[in-house]
């Protein structure tokens, strides 16, 4: 009896022994499709508002990068259109507003903006589920474009309302 527990303690050790094969470690890859179909369409700006938009550059760009992310198929196509509407958005916050739309109404919907896709970018770093983040990022976009149409309807002149 000795000798079978014996044997046993020694087919055990040489087992152990064995030389293991390296795991490979299994790399997430980017095969995570995403399905823009259920996102917020872009609101549209009124006619007023579009032609002062027309010469803002800054803000051209901005918008045709921000169509981009309707095009995205994949998670890394997301990071990098995000990554790509950051630097335009600093570029955006960094340019010569339109005398129109310098008030404090258009930049903070843009800081809040730029706040979602900040949460988008988190999102993506950390490998969590963005859809959420996405969709209240285009509501951010949308209330940003919104305000544009806000402010040129609004004709009333708030320093009237002010001047004592």
């Amino acid at each position: 009896m000795v000798r079978i527990i014996l044997l046993v303690f020694l087919c055990v050790g040489m087992a152990s022994c064995k030389e293991k094969e390296p795991e490979l470690l299994s790399s997430e890859t980017s095969t995570y499709y995403i399905s823009t179909e259920n996102w917020p369409k872009k609101t549209t700006v009124n006619t007023k508002a579009q032609e002062i938009l027309a010469d803002w550059s800054e803000y051209q760009e901005f918008d045709t990068n921000f169509d981009a992310l309707y095009n995205v198929a994949n998670r890394d196509d997301l990071s990098l259109t995000v990554e790509d509407l950051i630097e335009k958005q600093i570029a955006l916050e960094a340019s010569e507003y339109p005398e129109t739309f310098n008030k404090p109404q258009v930049k903070s919907r843009q800081r809040v903006f730029k706040t979602y896709m900040l949460k988008v970018k988190g999102d993506l770093f950390y490998r969590t589920d963005p859809r959420e983040s996405v969709v209240e990022m285009i509501e951010a976009y949308n209330a940003f474009r919104n305000q544009f149409n806000v402010i040129t309807n609004n004709p009333l002149d708030t320093d009237l309302i002010l001047e004592e």
